[in-house]
């Protein structure tokens, strides 16, 4: 498990950017993807395009979900 500590985290924060301030932890879950792509973990390029995907989709849903 801790071989790839940086990509679980990046999915993580993929999650929760689909919820709660999707800038801060997808740009966060983008971050910790590509940095354990660097440092070889196989699961980090797929980590940093999930917090991508995760930081489109909560600021959509913010959009069309917020009052007015």
């Amino acid at each position: 498990m801790a071989e790839q500590a940086l990509s679980v985290v990046g999915f993580v924060c993929a999650a929760v950017a689909v919820l709660f301030q999707p800038v801060v932890f997808g740009l966060a879950g983008v971050a910790l993807g590509v940095a354990g792509h660097v440092r070889g973990e196989p699961l980090g390029r797929w980590a940093a395009i999930a917090a991508g995907a995760g930081m489109l989709a909560g600021t959509v849903l913010s959009i069309l979900l917020a009052p007015g």
